[in-house]
């Protein structure tokens, strides 16, 4: 049982109480880093696709580019594992149980230290083999291997990062990984400029940038973290992994790695029906993508927000942040949907010159009414979704996932082939709206209160 002075001193830290004060401004605070952080990070991934297509030709780019899609199936468990971990360190930073906390961080750094070692001897060794897979064509494949074995001689870097910022976010931090996230892109920005103009080492120069910033970004959260040892009660850490706290990280963060992996089979598959339609329906999803992380922010902050009030059993708090955070996204969705529809053309005019393509202009604002209208819907499910998963219900979040996803190839194929590339945009909020289901029948049923994770 935590004594007064120590309550006192979790309270006066600097990491974010979300037990305490007013649901709204907390959810809020919490969320701005992060859509900052998000915005950006889209900024940069522009950016080194300028710096690689324009300096090492589109063969470089698409060698690089090729390799998204394995990476990300590499990487999924080690980060769903330390996504897993950032649950249950919500739920103990919430009950006070410093002690929990101390296992769990232990257990993680055994658990994402040994499925470490095992992704890197992958990348290394069979990236070939699963670009062949790929059917990756053999006049890039050479970049994307080069590119890949020297990301994953090093993945570590990424490992820390995710593992470590997923911590400070279970404990109302969203401010330090967003300075991880500023540093590390403008240090990759210009090593790519460094590696590959003055040193002339191509493709592996953007590997040495990426790596170089990985772990830049891993630095800034681990000197973070350090520094808070104190007031998080995680000094004189006992580094034998217990095993049950071991199984409870892989049970946690299993769901979500496997649905990280779906998603991106899935979203793959229906890219490439995207991608057929040409280069405005491209160009509107870039911009979708951006328009979103509004709602996608706002969302992380109501699980982290649950997951520490679910540590105290606070349920009524529970509820009063829900009601809180869905007038929020109401308001969001309907502010970026009336930008959306008020500047869809100009937005479009961007990417696409008016004179040359006006009707591929034309397809891409059709896209973009619709999916702007559809953003309430998508504010309504990021809400349900996060709660349920705050609370540690983290397989019945699977399921919703994999619903939308389903849903979202179904309907994208099955309406595109009758009314065209109109099809694929009504595919998005009728996808949304099947991942709504599962949620709200979850959180109204009351059987994600059972589910707490400390």
């Amino acid at each position: 049982v935590n004594t007064q002075e120590q309550l006192i001193q979790w309270r006066s830290s600097p990491m974010k109480d979300m037990t305490q004060g007013n649901p709204t401004r907390l959810i809020i605070s919490f969320a701005i880093p992060m859509l900052i952080g998000n915005i950006f990070q889209q900024i940069y991934n522009v950016a080194d696709t300028i710096i690689v297509g324009r300096f090492l030709g589109a063969s470089a780019l698409a060698g690089v580019g090729s390799t998204g899609t394995l990476t990300c199936f590499l990487t999924a468990l080690v980060i769903g594992l330390c996504n897993g971990a950032g649950l249950v360190a919500a739920q103990c930073f919430g009950c006070r149980n410093t002690e929990k906390l101390k296992q769990v961080i232990v257990a993680l750094i055994w658990t994402a230290g040994s499925l470490t070692i095992v992704v890197s001897l992958l990348g290394i060794f069979c990236s070939r083999f699963f670009l062949r897979l790929l059917s990756v064509p053999e006049d890039v494949i050479d970049y994307s291997v080069t590119y890949l074995r020297i990301i994953y001689s090093f993945v570590i870097g990424s490992v820390i990062y995710n593992g470590t910022a997923s911590l400070l976010r279970s404990t109302g931090d969203s401010k330090t990984p967003l300075y991880a996230v500023i540093a590390s892109s403008m240090v990759n920005i210009c090593l790519d400029l460094l590696f590959i103009l003055v040193c002339d080492l191509g493709v592996a120069g953007a590997a040495y940038a990426t790596i170089l910033s990985q772990c830049m970004s891993a630095s800034v959260c681990i000197i973070s973290l350090y520094r808070k040892r104190k007031e998080l009660g995680i000094t004189n850490l006992n580094w034998h992994a217990d095993r049950n706290n071991v199984l409870l990280i892989i049970k946690t963060g299993f769901p979500s790695a496997f649905q990280s992996c779906m998603i991106s089979l899935g979203g793959m598959s229906v890219q490439r029906l995207v991608n057929s339609y040409g280069s405005s329906v491209m160009a509107a999803n870039r911009i979708d993508s951006v328009a979103i992380q509004v709602i996608v922010s706002i969302g992380t902050a109501l699980s982290v927000f649950t997951g520490q009030n679910m540590g105290q059993n606070n349920f009524a708090r529970i509820h009063e942040g829900l009601r809180k955070t869905l007038a929020m996204m109401m308001a969001a969705s309907i502010s970026i949907a009336t930008c959306v529809l008020l500047f869809r053309y100009p937005l479009m005019k961007l990417f696409l010159d008016e004179s040359s393509a006006g009707d591929a202009i034309q397809i891409g604002a059709t896209y973009l009414s619709i999916i702007g209208v559809a953003y309430v819907i998508a504010g309504i499910m990021q809400s349900y979704q996060n709660v349920i998963r705050g609370s540690g219900d983290v397989n019945t979040c699977m399921v919703a996932g994999l619903t939308e996803l389903a849903g979202r190839i179904v309907f994208a194929y099955l309406l595109s082939s009758i009314i065209g590339s109109t099809g694929i945009w009504i595919a998005t909020p009728l996808s949304w709206s099947c991942g709504c289901i599962i949620p709200v029948i979850r959180y109204y049923s009351g059987k994600w209160k059972t589910k707490k994770l400390v």
